[in-house]
């Protein structure tokens, strides 16, 4: 297996690491109190977590075009391991009270919906490349996870909900990247259909 894979793999071993220290409830982590700002050491681990995780995103594909180690194991793990960050700290979220759950899974949704397009085209020999939009999405979405695992901080400071403002762009922006995905390859779905 080569590098970028193993990149890959790290992402996807340390989704449930992340949710062990997102939804574990003990005494073992105490908060963090500053006037009314409140955030526990768990809530700190698993957004470090995240955003290690989310990082590495990049890095394996870099790694991966750069060294011409692209490989259709890479091509079907890289986005599966994105998909399931995004769900699971999601879905997290959502159990926390911090995240409405239709907003969850619309962006949930589209993501799928996409690696399914994705997929098809694989099986296609087509390749459905990233977009701008694509782009746009993943950084307001790790945005918006980001100020909600930290409690909108440092923004509670100022009494400004930016994390909720994040939240709203980043589902926007998902859904429009979404139909953006699917108008600009409806013949990979076209010509699957069609084919025998």
């Amino acid at each position: 297996m080569n590098l970028a894979n193993r990149i890959t793999l790290i992402r996807i071993f340390l989704v449930p690491i992340m949710m062990f220290f997102l939804l574990v409830k003990t005494d073992y982590f105490p908060a963090i109190h500053v006037e009314s700002f409140e955030i526990t050491y768990n809530q700190i681990i698993a957004a470090m977590i995240f955003i290690i995780a989310a990082s590495t995103d990049g890095l394996d594909g870099y790694i991966a075009r750069s060294r011409k180690m692209v490989t259709n194991l890479g091509k079907l793990l890289d986005p599966l391991a994105d998909k399931l960050l995004v769900a699971a700290v999601l879905i997290s979220l959502v159990d926390m009270g911090k995240c409405d759950a239709w907003i969850a899974i619309v962006i949930i949704s589209r993501e799928f919906a996409v690696t399914g397009l994705r997929q098809i085209a694989l099986l296609e020999g087509a390749v459905v490349a990233a977009s701008k939009w694509g782009k746009i999405k993943t950084a307001a979405q790790i945005t918006a996870i980001i100020l909600m695992l930290l409690n909108n901080f440092p923004f509670e400071f100022i009494g400004f909900r930016f994390d909720e403002v994040m939240l709203w762009v980043a589902a926007l922006v998902t859904v429009y990247s979404g139909i953006d995905y699917f108008v600009k390859n409806k013949n990979v779905l076209h010509f699957a259909d069609k084919k025998q």
